[in-house]
């Protein structure tokens, strides 16, 4: 009898771990879904050809004489970017809008005449064309004399303020956590910019190398981990400090839901250089960005540097607009036969699926196909580990392809099969699994051309 009560305990205990998973806050779910988010790198970089300025720029050399930032926000809007995230100051300490605290700043500039706000600007241009708006502001700074004292945090909270206020909603908040071997020692008061960003802009996810809200999937190649959880253990990490690997892919028995971010740059540097117009990543390799960022649980961050005359550059904007096209020609069709809660394209209606119980799905007819999208309600968490997918041959079931995590979106590519019905396994979970979206697609022939 005590065996029989110590068993059902044990599983009642399983049950209640399974259940008590970490789950997205809803801004965190609402920013996955984004898929494709843009950051625009912008200062006196872009006019002195360097990645990181030292401080030392004068004001006078920032001049974007053309600066169009409808023509920025329109070419991502067109390329199906939700969020555009402005470097309101980088490293170099330069800020992109009429700072109260510094003179470091575009009003010292000859651009406007000194009156000019580019924060603003995107800002509104963000709205105009339905697009999110985000900040970045480097807690390193080479310009202010602050730096390297507790004062900082003061001048880099009143800063944080200036944006968080005077420009309208802001959907992330990001805080680099790079800084030079050689940059003065300073604690961050993280805690004091996060509480601040909580308490004025309280539906903004934020980002650093450990969270809060947003994680760096640790590398800027474009590359998430093939496993890759949204779940991570925050104890000891911190901006700057933390495990490139370990951020790669996530921890499956992570208490904390801190999903990954890929950021990489459209060109070889970040900023703009006009040596690298001949080196705009094609779309096909944007592409393949998108398969290896949001097809592995994560959100595509792709930086697109705008140019010394504040303008995007037409071999970016041609890359960018093949790479929607693309995008689009591929996933226009699902092939699976319509049901009501896999191919709604909403997370929230579900099928139950149990571990190693395969599931098949018909197909619309016998189709030919090379991609397969599987989504789970992440809302309730992230649960499954591994799985597989196999096709009916006429005669018995083959393989597809196996895979490890799913969690917002997982994308499998594989060579063309032709069946009119597959079977999706779930060889290994966490716990009882959603199964929210499967999709079968045949990838858009500019997709997979050679050349």
């Amino acid at each position: 009898m005590r065996l029989c009560i110590l068993i059902i305990s044990m599983l009642s205990l399983n049950v209640l771990i399974s259940y008590a998973q970490p789950k997205p806050t809803p801004r965190q779910l609402t920013w996955q879904q984004y898929e494709t988010t843009a950051f625009l790198h912008f200062t006196v970089n872009t006019f002195t050809d360097k990645e990181w300025g030292d401080g030392t720029e004068s004001p006078s050399i920032f001049n974007p004489t053309k600066l169009d930032t409808r023509q920025w926000v329109k070419a991502l809007k067109d390329a199906g970017f939700k969020m555009a995230i402005i470097t309101a100051k980088h490293h170099d300490g330069f800020c992109l809008w009429p700072s109260k605290m510094t003179e470091h700043s575009v009003k010292n500039s000859p651009w406007k005449n000194g009156k000019g706000d580019v924060v603003k600007e995107v800002a509104d241009a963000c709205r105009e064309f339905g697009l999110k708006f985000g900040v970045y502001l480097s807690p390193w700074d080479r310009h202010e004399p602050r730096y390297g004292t507790s004062s900082y945090n003061d001048y880099y909270k009143s800063q944080l303020r200036e944006l968080l206020t005077n420009y309208g909603p802001i959907s992330e908040v990001w805080f680099d956590g790079a800084k030079g071997e050689n940059a003065k020692d300073m604690t961050y008061d993280f805690a004091g910019y996060w509480a601040l960003v909580r308490q004025l802009q309280p539906n903004a996810v934020m980002f650093s190398d450990a969270g809060p809200d947003v994680r760096w999937v640790g590398n800027e190649a474009g590359n998430a981990g093939e496993t890759c959880w949204s779940t991570i253990n925050t104890d000891g990490l911190a901006p700057g400090k933390a495990d490139s690997k370990y951020l790669n892919r996530g921890d499956a028995a992570g208490k904390d839901w801190v999903p990954a971010e890929t950021d990489v740059s459209i060109r070889p540097g970040w900023f703009y250089h006009p040596t690298e117009d001949a080196k705009v990543r094609s779309a096909k390799n944007l592409v393949n960005l998108y398969y290896q960022s949001v097809g592995r649980n994560s959100l595509l961050l792709l930086n697109v540097p705008p140019n010394r005359e504040g303008l995007f550059s037409e071999p970016d904007i041609k890359s960018l607009q093949e790479f929607r096209s693309i995008l689009n020609e591929t996933f226009k069709t699902n092939l699976v036969a319509k049901q009501p809660k896999l191919t709604d394209k909403q997370l929230n209606t579900f099928v139950d699926v149990t571990a190693n119980q395969p599931i098949t799905i018909d197909l619309n007819g016998e189709q030919s196909f090379d991609r397969i999208s599987i989504q789970e309600n992440i809302a309730n968490g992230q649960r499954v580990a591994s799985g597989r997918v196999e096709y009916w041959d006429g005669t018995e079931w083959k393989p597809i392809q196996s895979f490890t995590t799913v969690g917002y979106k997982r994308l499998l590519r594989f060579p063309a099969v032709k069946s009119s019905r597959i079977r999706l396994f779930i060889t290994n979970a966490s716990g009882p699994v959603q199964l929210a979206e499967i999709g079968a697609y045949k990838a858009s022939a500019r997709e997979t051309e050679n050349n």
